[in-house]
């Protein structure tokens, strides 16, 4: 059960889940405005975002077990705690309940076409899986537009359904609220995966991958990725700047400035330097908690607005 658990990334899983669990209980709740699903059925709807990520890890390791043997070789799961047969029907037990539930959530706001949305993350998961993260970029992007797409995916299923001329204005600042948030998480997922690759860059030119880094060097991606975290630093400077002073949103400001800047910051004066797997690593675990700590402002916005009015 251990390795099972394992095997789905239960931790990163539980962070998705919570993620999508804050944006409705400590954001959307808080609004005056009607939501399309039952508290049970945005249940259902994290479950189904979640079965299907963890669908996109079980087939990402079973075609990756050449590589991790060298990248992560004590923590190989396919092949030998779980064996590739087992982990096959794994994935597809995981995507068919997935993707049944967004079925069933896609005809109860009447919109049966949307289904298809489920299914396109499903087919992506796998192409990445099997082709796409051996293409330069591509792969990073779309484990970054997936992540994003998580956020995305809430204003599309508890907000658009309920949207009408009345409330359509209030709907429509909502619903630019999460599409900000969710272009945030794309940024710093993307400069992670893209840190992920310098971190694995010897076992994947084992493997003949195409990688950012195994294309520029090791030295060069470095520089890429100091250059790049300074686009997310300089959005949330101009975000807080612009609405959260402008707002007098004075506690949501100090929380962005301590615990999503200066992180960042961080991982700019520790990017400079970085040159082991070690140092990549710890690089990959600061933008973690950027994004954790990112997304759980949304909470301290909502409590700042509230509390302000």
């Amino acid at each position: 059960m251990l390795s099972f658990f394992k095997l789905i990334r239960y931790h990163n899983l539980l962070m998705l889940a919570f993620m999508q669990l804050l944006f409705r209980y400590a954001f959307l709740k808080w609004q005056d405005v009607p939501l399309s699903l039952a508290d049970w059925q945005y249940a259902l709807l994290v479950l189904s975002t979640v079965l299907i990520a963890a669908g996109g890890y079980v087939i990402n390791d079973i075609f990756d077990q050449d590589t991790d043997s060298e990248n992560k070789p004590n923590r190989v799961i396919v092949g030998n705690n779980i064996s590739e047969a087992a982990a096959y029907n794994i994935y597809v037990i995981l995507n068919v309940i997935g993707v049944g539930i967004g079925f069933y959530l896609s005809n109860v706001i009447q919109k049966p076409g949307f289904a298809t949305i489920f299914i396109l993350i499903a087919s992506m998961l796998y192409l990445y899986a099997t082709s796409l993260k051996q293409t330069l970029l591509i792969g990073n992007l779309i484990v970054a537009l997936l992540l994003s797409f998580s956020v995305v995916i809430i204003g599309i299923y508890d907000l658009y359904p309920a949207t009408y001329e009345g409330n359509q204005k209030q709907m429509a600042v909502l619903f630019s609220i999460l599409l900000d948030y969710a272009i945030f998480a794309f940024i710093i997922n993307f400069i992670r995966e893209i840190v992920k690759d310098l971190e694995d860059v010897n076992g994947d030119y084992n493997q003949g991958m195409n990688t950012l880094p195994i294309v520029l060097g090791v030295q060069r991606t470095t520089r890429v990725v100091f250059v790049l975290s300074f686009i997310p630093l300089l959005i949330l400077l101009y975000y807080t700047n612009e609405y959260f002073a402008v707002s007098h949103l004075y506690l949501t400001m100090v929380y962005t400035l301590l615990f999503v800047v200066g992180p960042l910051l961080y991982f700019n004066i520790k990017c400079w330097s970085a040159k082991s797997k070690k140092d990549y690593r710890h690089l990959s675990t600061i933008l973690k908690f950027v994004l954790l700590f990112g997304i759980l402002s949304i909470a301290v916005v909502a409590y700042n607005i509230k509390n302000h009015a």
